[in-house]
């Protein structure tokens, strides 16, 4: 499975003879130059992620025999382990443990059925995007009244704007009078185009009701949270930072009356356990939450988890998750899970993203290919890059510096080595990469090294695809974005002329993964439960599954499940329904 990208290098400080002129082909890097991801610090990864401790202690889930939960957790203390949450909805608790002695006293206990590892699940993005449609879905962006191509593509404008205005029509469903639970990263709480559309949060990491994912001293963390809400729930005419790319009164969410739920249960990294994805659950479910929206998983299914989520679908949620990015034929849990909805990912031209996972679990495909929404104020960026007044499609690497760089433009070949730069000079350049032939953080090390003061990442693989990549938050790295492989075609004949790389903050950014793909259909899920507020989970499921827009093969297929979510011809099924 695809992950979050260029992660774990260390720093690279390299000195050598001052050299200001062009080095040709040379084994030979310029001095005092420091390039590369800094190691995280202990004491940041024990405060800031509470996934890992220094004690010792395993995280386990505890099995036990019948509902005994109260007294499971004060046997748990009693041996001195640690509870970090009790489940209703099944007899289990979640705890930390001593691997070996308190593990083995539990293990001893006549009531427990058993103990295993609480698995670590993360988000699901970003990923691969095809060139093509990354091209495409670009030129179509943001149209007037902010209705995203993706928003069109699903139908969610056909629901609530009859009259074609652009805007949420009085009396249509909006998802108003819905609450749709949002389990991921947490929010930017103050983002203009969610600050009013939270009704409850809970962060289940710290343990508190500000499920912000920001950490004072820290950063932002992934802001995969905020984008997969805004998907969902962007409200009308409540723009953020992002002219002239996206228009002043911003984009709009699939359900733009919805009311949401946010539980964090994922760390600055992106990373989590099952037990506290399950706790979500429950909170979710407490807070009455219609649907629940899942970007994560990459588990294996257990009964602890098959119970929580029979019991979110026996008190009428209808649970949505993302299939995963491996691109394989299996999808991953918790998508897989009989009680949960599984999305796949499909582009600007309704084609399965090579990305995206299938199998016999598939449900339903949304867009899911350089999907536009919020992103934590002022953390996103648009990039533009020109040469002779040359300005291919560009997307700058996620967490990247937000700066203007201008130099001559190099070719680095793939960034291999430490004389790939043919033509560099210390004084500073453009880098030219073609990206995939090495790791891209191997080639932004290697090309800074030589004086790169900027990276352009172009495409040179037969099919075509171009990363959105994420960069480390810490270490030393210069502005680096990526373009088409026809943009690539096109600077590749401009070695040696000037280039430049503008880029702006934004309160929105691009992303790609099966991640983005899932709250499009939570969100027109959200819909139908606002036109029809009795309607039970299943039937509202049939109506999303036989609804959908066939694509591949005729009927259901493994690659595309049932289709491509359509919201309303979803509607007119379910008003069928007696």
């Amino acid at each position: 499975m695809k992950r979050w990208g260029l992660m774990g290098l260390l720093a690279l400080a390299a000195c050598g003879p001052d050299d200001s002129s062009d080095k040709g082909a040379q084994s030979q890097v310029c001095p005092n130059i420091i390039a590369g991801s800094l190691s995280e610090p202990v004491e940041t990864r024990s405060v800031h992620s509470p996934l890992v401790g220094d004690d010792g202690r395993q995280r386990v889930i505890i099995r036990y025999k019948d509902a005994l939960a109260v007294r499971a957790a004060s046997r748990v203390e009693q041996v001195g382990g640690q509870v970090t949450a009790t489940f209703r909805s099944t007899p289990a608790v979640a705890a930390r443990l001593t691997p070996q002695e308190q593990r083995a006293l539990l293990a001893g206990d006549p009531t427990v059925e058993r103990i295993e590892l609480d698995q670590e699940w993360r988000a699901l993005a970003p990923a691969t995007a095809p060139a093509s449609s990354f091209l495409s879905s670009a030129l179509q962006g943001v149209t007037a009244r902010e209705l995203s191509a993706g928003l069109r593509k699903v139908q969610a404008n056909e629901v609530w704007d009859w009259d074609g205005d652009g805007l949420p029509d009085p009396g249509r469903p909006t998802g108003a009078g819905v609450r749709l639970c949002v389990v991921d990263s947490g929010l930017d709480l103050e983002h203009p185009e969610l600050r009013d559309a939270v009704v409850a949060g809970r962060d289940l990491l710290e343990d508190d009701d500000t499920p912000s994912d920001f950490s004072s001293g820290h950063g932002w963390g992934t802001g995969h949270g905020t984008h997969v809400a805004g998907i969902i729930a962007a409200r009308p005419g409540q723009g953020g930072l992002g002219a002239p790319y996206v228009e002043s009164t911003g984009v709009m969410g699939v359900a733009p009356g919805v009311e949401l739920i946010i539980a964090r249960v994922l760390d600055l990294h992106g990373r989590t356990h099952m037990s506290f994805v399950l706790a979500a659950v429950e909170y979710c479910a407490e807070q009455g939450a219609k649907v629940i929206s899942l970007s994560l998983g990459g588990g294996a299914p257990t009964r602890t988890a098959f119970e929580v989520f029979e019991a979110a679908h026996a008190q009428g949620i209808l649970v949505v998750a993302a299939a995963g990015n491996s691109g394989s034929q299996v999808v991953d849990y918790p998508a897989s899970d009989p009680h949960v909805l599984a999305v796949g990912a499909v582009d600007a031209q309704d084609r399965r993203a090579s990305f995206s996972s299938g199998g016999s679990q598939l449900g339903l495909m949304a867009p899911g290919v350089d999907v536009l929404s919020t992103f934590p104020r002022g953390q996103g960026a648009f990039s533009t890059v020109d040469v002779r007044g040359t300005q291919p499609l560009s997307r700058s690497l996620l967490y990247g510096p937000i700066q203007n760089k201008w130099g001559k433009l190099v070719d680095c070949g793939g960034g291999e080595s430490l004389d790939s730069c043919q033509g560099s000079t210390c004084s500073g350049f453009v880098a030219y990469v073609r990206q995939g032939e090495v790791p891209t953080d191997i080639a932004m090390v290697n090309v800074m090294k030589q004086g790169a003061r900027a990276v352009i990442f172009g495409n040179s693989r037969p099919e075509g695809g171009v990363d959105i990549l994420a960069m480390p938050r810490r270490g030393q790295w210069v502005p680096a974005v990526t373009i088409t492989q026809a943009g690539g075609t096109v600077l590749h004949r401009m070695q040696g002329a000037l280039a430049r790389l503008s880029m702006s903050a934004a309160d929105y950014a691009y992303m790609s993964g099966t991640s983005m793909a899932a709250p499009y259909v939570s969100g027109v899920a959200a819909l139908l439960f606002s036109a029809r507020p009795s309607a039970k989970p299943d039937q509202v499921k049939h109506a999303l599954l036989s609804s959908a827009k066939d694509l591949g093969p005729s009927g259901f297929d493994e690659g595309h499940g049932h289709g491509l979510v359509q919201a309303r011809h979803a509607l007119e099924v379910l008003t069928q329904v007696p």
